[in-house]
């Protein structure tokens, strides 16, 4: 069973930044993907950024385009999702979710909270 811990989340005024950090339990050999989503009170949860493990390659929701940037620490199995420029419209629960054999996203942590103040 895999497991992701996130950390990093918090209360900051428009503009600021944050990093967000989610450290993955072993289980490397097959993974696919690691990425972000997030969910907005009374909102579906929506997808946020995607790193391919082995490629590096990355996406983004064009919501954040230019502004956060997901990267990761292979070698520490750890993802990490650089906010800036924070909004009001940002705040949600983040998750980190994980892809293994395949792009679905099977493991998930357990969310943290992004609150932006105008």
């Amino acid at each position: 069973q895999v497991q992701l811990v996130e950390s990093g989340g918090g209360l900051v005024q428009a503009g600021a930044s944050l990093r967000l950090s989610c450290a993955a339990s072993d289980r490397t050999l097959d993974k696919y993907a690691m990425g972000w989503f997030r969910q907005a009170p009374g909102k579906e949860r929506q997808f946020v950024a995607t790193i391919n493990w082995n490629s590096g390659s990355v996406k983004y929701a064009d919501s954040v385009k230019g502004r956060f940037t997901i990267s990761s620490d292979n070698a520490q199995n750890t993802v990490y999702l650089q906010m800036n420029s924070l909004k009001p419209e940002d705040t949600a629960v983040y998750y980190c979710a994980a892809a293994y054999g395949s792009s679905i996203y099977a493991y998930w942590g357990q969310g943290t909270q992004v609150t932006v103040s105008s």
